[in-house]
Parts: C-alpha cells; sequence; structure tokens
C-alpha cells in the first residue's frame, strides 16, 4: 500500500505529533507499506534534503522568516500542492492521504486527496483552541483567531460556525478555533482521535465524519525485556522527571510552584526546551528548588533517564488530548502525576497519580503523599508493567492497516455527497 504522510508538526519539531509519525513510519514500513512524509521545514542544504528524500521524508516549500511558536509554516497551500504536483505525480496513485495537522501542509493534503479522488483520513491531534490561548499574547488572540479561521476557510469551507458558550468555546478567539477545527475534520473522509474524550468534543461542537479513537503507540523496540518494577526506598529522594515542553500550555511554572511546598526529599530531571525555559530557571534558582534542567536533548537519553525515575510528570489541565508522555512512561514502568481527569484515559487504572486539582497545593500535596508512602511506587509499577503492551505502536498499526484496507477497498465517492455517518 502507498501512503502519503501530511503534517505541519514533524521536521524541526519534538513532541507527541512528531514520535508518533515517527513510530508510525517505521511500522508501517516493516509491514511492506511505502510512506511518503511531506512536512513544512525551515531551510534545507541540498544535502540534508537529499538525505531525508532517501528516507521519504520531504519539506515542503515554506517560509523563511515567520513561525508559529516554534514551528515551521509552510506556505500557502496553493503553493505546495503546485510543487507536490511538479514534483511527485506519482501521488495519484497513492491509496492513502494520512492527514496530520490543520495548516498549510495538511490543508494541501486534503485538497490533493480530493483532488485526486484518494479516500483521506485526518488525525485530530490538538487542541487548537487552548494552543492559540497559550501562544498568543492576551491582546492579539481574537484577531489572530480571526485571521488564522479566515485564511484556513479560503480553502476548506467553513459551513459550521461555533458560537462563543460556557463550555469550551468561553471566548471568541476559541471559538474561531473550535471552528476552524470542526470544518477542517468535516472535510476528511475519516477521522481518528488520539483519545474517546477529544472525539466526544469534536462531536459536541458538530464533526459528523465517522471518528474512531486510537490511541498513539512507541515503537515496540523501545520496550526493554524483564524489567523490575520501580521501588522508592525510604532513604532515597523521589526521583521526578519532565519531558515535556517547558512551555505555558504544560504548566511548568504552576508545577515548580507546587516543588516550593513538597514535604520530603526529592530530585527533578527536566528534559526539553519551550518559552518557559529560561523563566523556569530563574524561579528555580531563585527558590533554590532542587532540579536540572537538561534542555533539548536526544530521545535515546531521555529514555534511559525515565527508567531510573519514580515518577513521571504530565500537569497540563484541560488541554492535552492524550500526552505520549504518560504511555512513554508507561512503558518502562514509571507512574505519573497527572492533573487532568481527561487523561485518566491513557494510563491504565491504578498506574497514575490524579491531583485533586491542578492546583500547586494540591500537587504538592499528591507528591508529598508519595514521599511519605514510598510503598505506592512499586505497586502502581507493577501495575503498569504488567498492561505496558497496549502502548506497542504494532498495536495501533493493526487497526490503522484495517482502516487503510477498509477505506482503499470501498468506493471513493465526494465528502459532500455522503450521507452523515
Amino acid at each position: 500500500m502507498k501512503i502519503a504522510i501530511f503534517s505541519d508538526c514533524y521536521l524541526d519539531l519534538t513532541g507527541g505529533i512528531t514520535t508518533s509519525i515517527t513510530a508510525e513510519k517505521a511500522e508501517l514500513e516493516k509491514r511492506g507499506h511505502t510512506v511518503y512524509i511531506f512536512s513544512s521545514a525551515y531551510p534545507r542544504s541540498k544535502q540534508e534534503a537529499r538525505k531525508l528524500a532517501s528516507k521519504n521524508i520531504f519539506p515542503v516549500p515554506s517560509c523563511r522568516f515567520f513561525m508559529r511558536g516554534l514551528t515551521p509554516i509552510s506556505r500557502c497551500p496553493k503553493a505546495v500542492m503546485h510543487w507536490c504536483e511538479k514534483n511527485f505525480p506519482e501521488l495519484k496513485n497513492f491509496d492513502i492521504f494520512y492527514i496530520h495537522y490543520e495548516a498549510g501542509c495538511s490543508i494541501a493534503g486534503l485538497k490533493l486527496a480530493k483532488k485526486y479522488k484518494r479516500p483521506a483520513i485526518q488525525v485530530m491531534h490538538g487542541r487548537e483552541d487552548m494552543g492559540e490561548t497559550n501562544i498568543i499574547p492576551l491582546g492579539l488572540r481574537t484577531a489572530a483567531a480571526y485571521v488564522l479561521s479566515l485564511l484556513h476557510s479560503y480553502y476548506i469551507p467553513h459551513k459550521i460556525q461555533i458560537l462563543k458558550d460556557d463550555y469550551l468555546a468561553d471566548s471568541l478567539a476559541k471559538a474561531k478555533m473550535w471552528s476552524l477545527m470542526v470544518n477542517h475534520a468535516n472535510f476528511a473522509d475519516l477521522v481518528i482521535t488520539p483519545s474517546k474524550h477529544f472525539a466526544e468534543k469534536l462531536i459536541h461542537y458538530g464533526v459528523t465524519r465517522k471518528i474512531v479513537p486510537l490511541p498513539n503507540g512507541i515503537d515496540d523496540e523501545l520496550f526493554l525485556p524483564d524489567l523490575k518494577p520501580r521501588i522508592l526506598k525510604s532513604n532515597e529522594p523521589l526521583k521526578i522527571i519532565w519531558h515535556s515542553r517547558v512551555s505555558a500550555e504544560k504548566r511548568i511554572m504552576p508545577f515548580l510552584h507546587a516543588l516550593t511546598k513538597v514535604n520530603g526529599k526529592y530530585r527533578l530531571d527536566v528534559y526539553g526546551g519551550g518559552g518557559d525555559f529560561f523563566r523556569a530557571k530563574r524561579f528555580a534558582r531563585h527558590h533554590k528548588i532542587n532540579v536540572i534542567f537538561h534542555g533539548n536533548t536526544n530521545f535515546g537519553t531521555v529514555y534511559k533517564a525515565i527508567t531510573k525515575s519514580h515518577l513521571d510528570v504530565l500537569v497540563s489541565d484541560n488541554f492535552d488530548t492524550f500526552g505520549m508522555t504518560l504511555i512513554e512512561a508507561e512503558s518502562v514502568g514509571v507512574p505519573t502525576l497527572i492533573a487532568d481527569p481527561d487523561l485518566t484515559e491513557t494510563v491504565p487504572k491504578g498506574g497514575y497519580v490524579l491531583a485533586r486539582s491542578s492546583s500547586p497545593d494540591d500537587m504538592a500535596t499528591a507528591i508529598s503523599e508519595l514521599i511519605s508512602h514510598p510503598e505506592h511506587i512499586e505497586k502502581m509499577s507493577k501495575i503498569l508493567l504488567k498492561n505496558r503492551d497496549s502502548a506497542k505502536i504494532s498495536r495501533k498499526v493493526d487497526k490503522l492497516e484495517q482502516m487503510f484496507n477498509s477505506r482503499t477497498l470501498k468506493a471513493y465517492e465526494p465528502s459532500e455527497r455522503r450521507a452523515r455517518p
């Protein structure tokens, strides 16, 4: 089978979307499929581009001086489509267009699928309403959301307009971003989400395409054999690891505030970078928090550090739809601290600590209780090791192949003519 992946979040980025796509590509290719990845990217030398091309990874035409947060931005979808049609005429014969994200490169993938009458499967990864809120300064959020929504609607019709409400679209900016997400999903033939709770939110706001909740996975080869449960000895500090973005949406600052209130010995290792990196370092230094900031580090080093930790952390609130951090920890039997009840869906029951709320006080209480009851670490670790096979990428790709085959074998119909699922 020939599969074309389009994503605005892949090259020049780290994070859950990148990890997920990389693992899926490797597993699909292992099974004999041909996989092309098209991604927005920062400028590449000819030598670098050739090296990527040897792996069937292709940077699409992208802006040289503009970016969204730390994300490279592709040129307009029309320019990306023209470039793809000129350089990759074989795309007409691909079986599946597999789309990740909702910006220029991803829009181009959806439009090409329609043009070539190929099935388009859209993965809705994240809460763009919350992403826009965390990245754009307060005074510019509404204007930025209107502009993004308007540009998106130029290529994908916005048949559904979300109004401000008391649920998730509690501002004009968020309502506009929900309009963008919902109409983007409805333009595809099938929608995948990494969690049931996100699928329910999309349906609430008007997604009418069939949605399949399909959890992410990690490379089977990373699953170390014969792992022992993690044990916290009474005389050692609780070893905590943070390997998400060091940013506002991941809530690094509230977590550091929580550590200033913890009773007992701990040590925190922070891997990764982000918008709050230097602010977090200054805060930690001022408050004498026992933390080491390692910065952006290769995944092999991070993964080894997870295996030596007692507690992993993902304390975002009403933002993450899945959290690769959680299953990376699960794969080696390391319990996690979470603050968002939605994320309990990702981790086996009994393998996590859910803070009573996302406040620093309640997170501090949860950590202090663990330090006071070190036996809980071993108990949670045993549960995770028992269930960790569910996080293997091969499990996800088994289901992906079934979906790809069903979409390929069915006679294709333009989405506009198809009845509501």
